[in-house]
């Protein structure tokens, strides 16, 4: 059954059980600058040496568009939010009733005010007994490689870029991640920038030749690089702009030294992020040598044919932290936050609360 996107957000929920399925549930969010997932995933066992099946089991699965606030402001924010855990809800046969815990990551989450904001938006749109969680995106990108564990680095690098690094006693740093104005180098974002200026500066005669011209040209239908100005400002949406990486990646491939540059560059920035990371936290120990999980998420660390960035910032960061153990996760980053919730639901019950 195709839910009506005319009606009221949850009016699905009329006339159906209290509980849903009778089933209880948690909603795990991972909300990014390109778009939002939201998955609902059942509450299982809490034994005290439970695990989480591998692979947790999804129940229903939603997206939406960006819910960073500070891309598309807090009103398209929160109801991109709102609509896609009620599609979610609404897919799996179940109602707000029957959530026991909702655990969101978005991007632009950086401060606690942000935290407080969003949280306030979650707990007027569910019961009271829920349990709400609000995190930037980066928790959900660790969760989803440690299965709900918050310890070691990870670097996400899709549109935009972070690195978030989690100590076993709580303690966290970050790097970058300040979005495209104030210097994402090394995202998608950053990547096809540097492309698009390096097309104007070849035009001009600023700078080399390069195959960025007449691929970038192509590719969106353009006859001359005086109209990518038009194109760039006319919507100068992040991932408008980050769309064009693969690109870059091919003239890379094809041996195109601007676009090897480009992409050279975004490797050292990814690598200074995690060092930054694993360095103010102590992750690898005092001397470097220890081990430590480097979860790595995100469309521009996807392995390509020849030029893989993902590869080359491992075997960057490498060399001065030998220890550090990339993992490219099993499940999604919503899931990961519904493990997270469900971490803390386990301890909760354990402890009697």
């Amino acid at each position: 059954m195709k839910r009506d996107r005319n009606e009221g957000i949850w009016d699905f929920e009329h006339g159906m059980p209290p509980q849903g399925g009778g089933q209880d549930l948690i909603l795990g969010l991972d909300g990014g600058t390109t778009s939002t997932v939201c998955i609902c995933m059942p509450v299982f066992s809490f034994t005290d040496n439970s695990l989480p099946p591998d692979p947790p089991p999804v129940l229903a699965h939603a997206v939406a568009g960006c819910s960073n606030h500070n891309s598309v402001g807090e009103t398209a924010a929160k109801e991109t939010l709102e609509r896609v855990m009620a599609d979610a809800l609404f897919k799996a046969g179940s109602t707000r009733s029957a959530v026991r815990a909702v655990c969101l990551a978005v991007s632009g989450v950086n401060h606690p005010t942000d935290q407080q904001r969003i949280l306030s938006w979650l707990r007027a749109m569910f019961p009271n007994d829920v349990k709400c969680f609000v995190h930037n995106d980066a928790v959900a990108a660790m969760a989803s490689g440690t299965m709900g564990k918050l310890h070691g680095c990870v670097l996400i690098a899709g549109t935009g870029t972070i690195a978030y690094g989690y100590t076993e006693d709580g303690r966290e740093a970050r790097a970058s991640g300040a979005g495209p104005v104030l210097g994402d180098w090394g995202s998608g974002y950053g990547i096809a920038a540097m492309a698009l200026t390096s097309v104007i500066r070849a035009y001009d005669g600023r700078g080399p030749q390069t195959m960025l011209t007449s691929r970038i040209l192509h590719e969106l239908e353009l006859s001359s690089p005086d109209e990518l100005i038009g194109w760039t400002y006319a919507d100068p949406s992040w991932a408008r702009i980050a769309a064009l990486v693969p690109v870059v990646v091919s003239c890379a491939e094809a041996g195109d030294e601007v676009a090897n540059g480009i992409l050279l560059d975004a490797v050292q920035e990814l690598a200074l992020s995690i060092k930054a990371v694993v360095c103010r936290l102590g992750l690898c120990g005092e001397d470097g040598k220890g081990s430590c999980p480097l979860v790595m998420v995100g469309g521009v660390l996807q392995a390509n044919k020849k030029w893989d960035i993902g590869k080359e910032v491992i075997s960057c960061i490498s060399k001065e932290f030998p220890g550090m153990l990339p993992i490219r996760p099993k499940v999604e980053p919503a899931v990961g936050a519904a493990l997270l919730a469900w971490n803390v639901l386990k301890k909760h019950s354990q402890s009697g609360g």
